[in-house]
Formats: structure tokens, C-alpha cells, sequence
């Protein structure tokens, strides 16, 4: 196993140096920094967190980063790491992303205090995951796309999802659907969003940018988009919210201004979060394999932590749940 001495030798640098350059100090220029970061990576330098340089040992833990903690979306994908996790004699810390570059999570991810890590932070960019991707140190990331021999994928089909959304609203007899989307900078999004576009075209629908109004996936964005949309005083048959909770903030908003859903205006939704079907009326979405989707990346680290082969790419499927928000459903 490569030592921080042979990390230095080979970027010609001093130990110290090629420590600070490690730890991200800001007592050596980033041309040094990307020399011993490269050196390392040749060498397949591990830093443990504990103990720099003693040969690394099982933490027997699994890393979850989520962007946040909070919201309903995340507590079954929780739930399904925890419970393989456990199984397994496996403990779980989930953390997040809040912080940047001094996050607990980009220690966890630069220093391997854990034995495999699980990632659904968009604001980790894909440099430092493929910096941190190492043989024998498991990444599985979730709703994205970062290519790598050491980092597997898990994607749900958003873009198919979407396009069926759209379209059972079409069947149902909408033509003017508006889109209330997530963070313009969200691969989820972009990908429900180009569903969305290929459900209108492929009905001769044409699309109306003043019905795209962004609601960044929160029940709040939710609400406010969709009085931005009341507000044009040209209300569309029914809606698509790219996400749960923007729909439930929205169906708020449509019953202050009196319009009854599904009568007046039908909505729906996508991921199928447990108050969607407490709400009223019901919430009609497309169901996500949450728990499904974190079960299976936590098999696929002991998988790899076993030296078997896995697959990098894996699409999971989406599910239409009717409820009672789809006028004629």
C-alpha cells in the first residue's frame, strides 16, 4: 500500500507539502495541490481519516449524502439503505452536503472514514466524486451520470416517467398543460422536463413557455409558481409538478383562488412521497422506487467490496399511480 512518502517522492515535493496538499490547505498553490493529487491517484494513495499512513481496516460503515436532510422524498431511500445496511452487521451515517468543500461529506469522501459511500447531493461535483473514486472504495451515485470504472450508477427512467404524466393527462383531455419544474440545474428535472416536451410533440401540442415556471422541488416553489401561473389569467387545463411536495403547494394555492381540482384544473405529480395520498383530493403521481433504489445500491458496495463484478448503469422504472387529482379518473 502506497505511503504519503511515496506520494511525495513522486510529485517531488516534501512530505508536509504533499500533506497540506492532501487536506486542501491553503499553504500550497493549486498547481502543487493537483501535482500530489494526481501522484496520489497514480499510486492509489488511500488517506484514512484516523490515522493517516497505518494500513487501512474496515469501518464496517456506509456513507449516505443527501443535499439535505429534510423532506419526505428521502426517508424511504433512507429507510431501504439502512435496512441492507443493517442486515449486514453494516452501520449507516447519512449527512449532508451543506457546506461545500468543508462539509462533513467531503471528508467523508476525500479521507475513506467509511468503507463505501452512496451519494444524492447535486452540489458534489462530479471532479471531486471521480477524485475520490479509488479500487476497493465503493461510490454509487444516485440521479446522475458520472462516468468512472469505480463509481456505479443508479438512475430512475425520468424522462420516460414524465412522458407518461403528461400523456395520461393528455388521454384524459388536457391539451394546455403547464410544467412546474425543479432547479434548472437538476438532472432529474432536465429529464422530466424533455418528457414532458416529448408527450406534447408527439399529440401535436404545442409547447408555451409561459407555462414552464420553475418551483425548485419545494412545497413553498410549489405554492408561488403556481400563483405565478393563476396570475397570467389564462389558467391551463391541468398542471405537471416535477416533484411531489411542489404539487401539494400548489394544490394550495389553487384552493385559495377557489379552483377545485380536478374540475376546474387537474394536477399531477412525480414521485409518490407518503402525503400524496393524504391530501385532498389524493394526489395522482408517478411512483419512484425509493426504497427499491437504496436497497440495491447498498448491495451493490458489498458487491464491490466482495471484488465482484457489477454492472456501472442501472435504470430503475417508474409506476403511473391513479388517485383522484386527473379530471375523468
Amino acid at each position: 500500500m502506497a505511503t504519503i512518502k511515496d506520494v511525495a517522492k513522486l510529485s517531488g515535493v516534501a512530505v508536509s507539502t504533499a500533506s497540506y496538499a492532501l487536506n486542501n490547505s491553503t499553504k500550497v498553490s493549486e498547481e502543487t495541490r493537483q501535482k500530489v493529487l494526481a501522484a496520489a491517484k497514480e499510486l492509489n494513495y488511500q488517506k484514512n481519516g484516523l490515522a493517516s499512513d497505518l494500513k487501512r481496516t474496515s469501518t464496517n460503515t456506509i456513507a449516505l449524502i443527501l443535499s439535505d436532510l429534510s423532506g419526505p422524498y428521502y426517508s424511504e431511500l433512507i429507510k431501504g439503505v439502512q435496512d441492507v445496511a443493517s442486515t449486514n452487521g453494516y452501520d449507516l451515517i447519512a449527512c449532508s452536503s451543506i457546506g461545500g468543500a468543508q462539509s462533513t461529506a467531503i471528508k467523508f469522501l476525500r479521507e475513506k472514514r467509511v468503507d463505501g459511500v452512496i451519494i444524492l447531493a447535486h452540489n458534489i461535483d462530479d471532479k471531486t466524486i471521480l477524485d475520490s473514486a479509488r479500487e476497493g472504495f465503493p461510490i454509487v451515485v444516485l440521479d446522475r451520470s458520472v462516468q468512472s470504472e469505480h463509481v456505479v450508477q443508479i438512475e430512475v427512467d425520468n424522462e420516460h416517467g414524465a412522458f407518461m404524466a403528461t400523456e395520461h393527462l393528455i388521454e384524459k383531455g388536457s391539451r394546455e398543460i403547464a410544467y412546474v419544474s425543479g432547479p434548472y440545474n437538476s438532472h432529474d428535472n432536465e429529464l422530466r422536463f424533455k418528457g414532458y416536451q416529448s408527450a406534447l410533440e408527439k399529440h401535436g401540442i404545442e409547447y408555451r413557455s409561459k407555462w414552464k415556471v420553475s418551483g425548485g422541488f419545494t412545497r413553498e416553489g410549489g405554492y408561488q409558481a403556481t400563483k405565478m401561473i393563476i396570475a397570467q389569467k389564462d389558467v391551463p387545463q391541468a398542471i405537471f409538478y416535477a416533484n411531489d411536495e411542489m404539487a401539494i403547494g400548489g394544490l394550495q394555492a389553487l384552493n385559495e383562488k377557489k379552483l377545485s381540482v380536478p374540475d376546474d384544473i387537474s394536477i399531477i405529480g412525480f414521485d409518490d412521497i407518503q402525503l400524496s395520498e393524504y391530501v385532498s383530493p389524493p394526489l395522482t403521481t408517478m411512483r419512484q422506487p425509493k426504497y427499491e433504489a437504496g436497497a440495491l445500491a447498498v448491495h451493490l458496495i458489498f458487491q464491490v467490496l466482495s471484488k465482484e463484478k457489477v454492472d456501472p448503469n442501472y435504470k430503475l422504472t417508474t409506476e403511473l399511480i391513479e388517485r383522484k387529482s386527473v379530471k375523468g379518473s
